[in-house]
This record gives C-alpha cells, structure tokens and sequence, in this order.
C-alpha cells in the first residue's frame, strides 16, 4: 500500500456541553476547550489492532474524540506518513521511532504494547528449515525498513554469523509474505502475527524462531512533535481512552477477539476463531509508560544499532523524545 496522500484537515470544535477539558482564561473563566479531530495511523498486522479496537469501541467518543483512521501495511509506513505530516498519531516501535525522531522529529506520548511474542522467522514447511543458519542462500520476505526488517537485519543475522550477501532479502509487505510463501516464490519470512499463525495452521510454514527471547519490542504511540505542543488537552482524553482499552484487553478478552476477528474475516482471512486468539494473545498491552530504566537499555540499544547502520545521525535526548508528561495527566 502507497502512502496515503494529505487530506485537507477539517477540525472540530466540540460542544462546550462537558465533552472537553477545561481551560483557564486570564479572569478566571473556564471553557471548555477545544478537541482537535486525530488523524490516527496503524498498521493492519496484529501489532496496529489495539488501536484498531481503540477507533472501533466507543473509548474515543466516550472521551470526547473524534478520529479519522489511516491504515497500512506496517509501522514504518505509518512513521513515514508522519514525518510527511499527513497523519498525527501512531504505532510503531523503538527503531522506526528513532528514524522518525532523526528525520521528523517525532516524539512518543506512551508505550502501547510489547509486541516480540507476534513476530517469528519462519520457512517453508517443505524445506524443513529448523535454524536461522539454514537461512543461507535463501530467498527470505522481510519488511524492509520496518522496526522488525531492522532488527532482523543488524541483530538476529549477524547474532548467527550471517549479514548482507548471505541471503537473499526480499523486499515484501507483510500481509503477503504467506501468499509468496505458498507460491514459493521465497523460501522463508519474518513475518508478525495473524499472518504466522495462518501460516501455520495452514502447514504451509514451520516457526524457526521467535523474536521475543531476541526483543521484546515496545511499541510507542507517537505524535508529530506539532501535535504534542499545541493539543495536549486533546491527548490527555485521547490517553484515558486507551487507558480504557487496556483494561478491555485485561477483563473482557472475547469482546476484543471478536471486535478484531471480524475486521481480518472481512478482509477474507480464513482462519479459526481459536487460532486468531492465539495470535492475538501475543501482544501484552500495557498502556502507560515504563520507567527508563526499563525503557532505556532498549532505546539505547536500538540507537546504537541504527547509528551503526548509519539509518540515524545522532542518539537522541530521550527526555526530548519519551513525552511521558501526558501519561501522567492520564492517569492521575
């Protein structure tokens, strides 16, 4: 899918009848102010569901929010949008953050979800590849330029004495890396959930490994920094509906399943309800934003990493880049 192209922004005041948040004047006064309309990006792989669910459960209205949705195939295509300034919000992980930061200096109003339980390297089931050494001079679909592509690339190959030249990088979109898989047109994928799962189920592919004990991945919402500034009061109710969320994935788990189990159906995805439930299970939503502790040593790792493949200029200040200001008003 081709980025979208820049729609003509048409932005809403909302009623001052409680919807928004409200706002000191000079005298004294409050008003209710007013809610920018989201233009919210995400990926149509398992890793954007959450926030597919978000514009789909009545949160953001409940809030006070108004959205318009802008879907792709992946992060990093989102990312891009966003550094063209044609979408606001949305998710992707730490390495496609990073280049956005470098490039359009994107920031990151909360981490979403661990996503590294979604994303396997697997091969064709025929070829009966059991580990990622088996991968030498094969052909393999990867996301180029996505925050998996990257750490595939520059940390599980070469973690297993393979780099540039060893293989064959086949430049694919995720959501038809299954449908090359059968053709065998390639010969193995690093691919995200439900597409695995598919994968699998169908005995078209076998996992040789996945990339959780290599990467938990964190994946972030992000803003354009344009946003953050001047809309905080729309983020902060933007925030208390993902909030909300979290604890739909927590306590009433089927009632997501079927929310997103009907958007891949109607797409033709064919696939059991157990199945999807399983892929989904992958994704560990947590809402909110880790402590650096936790978060640095990642960030840290994915900035070195891309100074080293030269996909960034500098590391980043992550107090400039991690706007942990907005979860906090969220939550309080």
């Amino acid at each position: 899918m081709t980025i979208v192209n820049a729609k003509i922004r048409r932005r809403q005041v909302l009623a001052a009848g409680g919807v928004g948040l409200a706002a000191a004047t000079l005298g004294g006064i409050r008003h209710a102010a007013a809610l920018e309309t989201v233009r919210q990006g995400y990926q149509t792989n398992m890793w954007g569901m959450p926030t597919y669910y978000l514009m789909h459960s009545g949160h953001l209205e409940k809030h006070g929010i108004k959205a318009e949705d802008f879907p792709v195939p992946s992060g990093n295509l989102t990312m891009q949008q966003m550094v063209a300034r044609q979408v606001d919000l949305g998710t992707y992980a730490g390495p496609s953050l990073l280049i956005g930061h470098d490039r359009g200096g994107l920031v990151a109003i909360a981490m979403i979800e661990y996503a590294g339980g979604t994303i396997r390297v697997m091969g064709r089931k025929d070829l009966n590849l059991k580990k990622i050494e088996d991968l030498r001079g094969r052909k393999v679909a990867n996301q180029t330029g996505s925050s998996v592509g990257n750490i595939f690339v520059d940390v599980v190959m070469p973690s297993h004495g393979l780099h540039k030249g060893d293989y064959d990088e086949v430049r694919m979109n995720v959501n038809d890396m299954v449908a090359a898989l059968l053709a065998k047109t390639v010969d193995a994928m690093v691919c995200v959930e439900p597409y695995n799962s598919i994968a699998e189920a169908e005995g078209i592919a076998n996992t040789i490994i996945d990339f959780y004990g290599v990467d938990k991945l964190p994946v972030f919402m992000a803003a354009t920094p344009e946003f953050a500034e001047k809309y905080g009061d729309t983020l902060v109710p933007y925030l208390k509906a993902w909030l909300d969320v979290g604890k739909d994935f927590k306590e009433n788990f089927d009632k997501v399943a079927d929310v997103i189990y009907a958007f891949y159906t109607s797409k033709g995805y064919k696939m059991s309800r157990d199945v999807f439930k399983k892929a989904l299970a992958g994704i560990r939503i947590e809402p909110g934003f880790p402590a650096a502790s936790e978060l640095d040593p990642f960030m840290n790792r994915y900035a070195d990493e891309l100074l080293k493949a030269e996909k960034i200029k500098a590391k980043p200040d992550f107090s400039k880049l991690l706007r942990r200001q907005f979860m906090k008003q969220a939550v309080a």
